[in-house]
């Protein structure tokens, strides 16, 4: 039998699986918007963000529009390739799962 495949252990959590799956599927996201779509708190979005972006996979970007502040979200290359590289992983291990035992 071969290794497990490795899953990342900076996005081997639910809520910051998540946040990645989110983001993969856009450009930018607007914070409010990531949250939603998360299922998460603007306090949890908040610091998970700043975790994966100190990871090097997320970047923040700060702007406004009009008067109000926002802060819009978006993987970096490396979070990209982390997140490609992690589903991956979870593909492989699903399908050992449903293998026939011999």
């Amino acid at each position: 039998m071969t290794a497990a495949p490795e899953l990342d252990p900076i996005i081997n959590t639910t809520t910051r699986l998540a946040i990645m799956a989110v983001l993969a599927g856009a450009e930018e996201m607007e914070f409010g918007v990531a949250r939603e779509a998360a299922g998460i708190s603007d306090s949890v979005l908040s610091k998970l963000a700043t975790a994966l972006e100190r990871a090097g996979y997320l970047r923040l970007r700060k702007g406004s529009i009009g008067r109000r502040p926002r802060t819009w979200l978006s993987l970096t290359d490396a979070g990209r390739t982390a997140i490609r590289d992690h589903v991956a992983a979870l593909r492989e291990l699903l399908a050992r799962a449903e293998a026939t035992p011999q």
